[in-house]
């Protein structure tokens, strides 16, 4: 029984590393989305005011 709970915890430790590699990536991804939008968002105020 000892092993196969070492098997699940094995494998329950790489999934949860995957999961944070994953989720970093998503909010880097996110944050690079609102930056491109807030220069966006910039240039387009100054094209309106100019």
């Amino acid at each position: 029984m000892k092993k196969n709970n070492s098997k699940k915890n094995t494998r329950r430790v790489a999934y949860e590393a995957r999961q944070e590699k994953e989720g970093q990536k998503v909010v880097k991804w996110i944050f690079a989305t609102l930056v491109v939008l807030a220069v966006c968002f910039m240039a387009y105020s100054l094209y309106i005011m100019s």
